[in-house]
């Protein structure tokens, strides 16, 4: 162990094994090791020094989490997650044993898909025909040009696309909530009318993926919809969490 502390992937159930071809971040790649506690382990490696998000290392950390949700379940940490030695990492597994176990057992045979909604590319005319205010902004523009005129009818556009975006949405999030497991909303991504993700059977993923891409395509007039996944579950690492209420996401 270096004096940078302890790097921690993940936890997963003892017992559940590394590959060889499993490595960690840095360069070059970190070891990992295991670290049991009773019915869970923690996959680490020594802290590499100076570690930032360099996309080499992002890359490392979600391809190793990705594979080890290919054997079994994963309680994925978001990249960086650092603890000051293995003591502290050991004293962690034993006082949340429980919640790890009834985590990994709730996401177990799972993974997550994420949705992202983004106002539709070059939909103006689309906005113009379906949008009377915005029609008129663009109308009084035309006949009284200035600063303010275009101010108004751009803040007027963009408002529009983006309630359009959000609007199919919802109707696309909740078409798919009865196919998955659970439903999370994720934070506000800026230039997003909605990021949503869901909680689907691994068996499943393809055929969800399919099904957005459906609903997504006869929406595209108000939004483009980003599909990525499947996805180690940092969305659900809180067992029991509540499904959202479709609609509300």
């Amino acid at each position: 162990m270096t004096a940078n502390g302890v790097y921690i992937y993940a936890i997963i159930p003892t017992g559940q094994a590394l590959g060889p071809e499993d490595a960690g971040v840095g360069a070059p790649p970190a070891a990992l090791r295991l670290l049991s506690q009773g019915p869970v382990a923690a996959v680490v490696s020594d802290a590499p020094e100076q570690l930032r998000p360099r996309r080499r290392d992002l890359m490392a950390h979600q391809d190793l989490l990705t594979r080890l949700a290919g054997r079994g379940p994963v309680l994925p940490m978001r990249f960086g997650t650092v603890a000051p030695d293995e003591a502290a990492v050991r004293r962690e597994l034993t006082g949340s044993a429980k919640d790890h176990v009834a985590t990994l057992r709730h996401l177990s045979d799972g993974v997550e898909i994420n949705l992202k909604a983004l106002p539709a590319q070059d939909a103006l005319a689309t906005l113009l025909a379906e949008e009377k205010p915005v029609r008129r902004l663009r109308d009084e523009a035309r006949r009284r040009p200035g600063y303010e005129a275009n101010v108004r009818l751009g803040e007027a556009v963009a408002a529009a696309l983006t309630r359009r975006a959000a609007e199919a949405g919802h109707g696309i999030v909740r078409a798919l909530t009865p196919l998955a497991r659970e439903v999370a909303p994720g934070p506000e991504v800026h230039g997003c009318a909605l990021n949503v993700s869901f909680l689907v059977d691994r068996d499943a993923a393809g055929r969800f993926r399919t099904e957005a891409e459906r609903l997504a395509g006869p929406r595209r007039d108000h939004v483009e919809l980003r599909v990525a996944g499947p996805l180690p579950c940092y969305s659900f690492v809180t067992p029991r969490r509540r499904r959202a209420p479709a609609g509300r996401t």
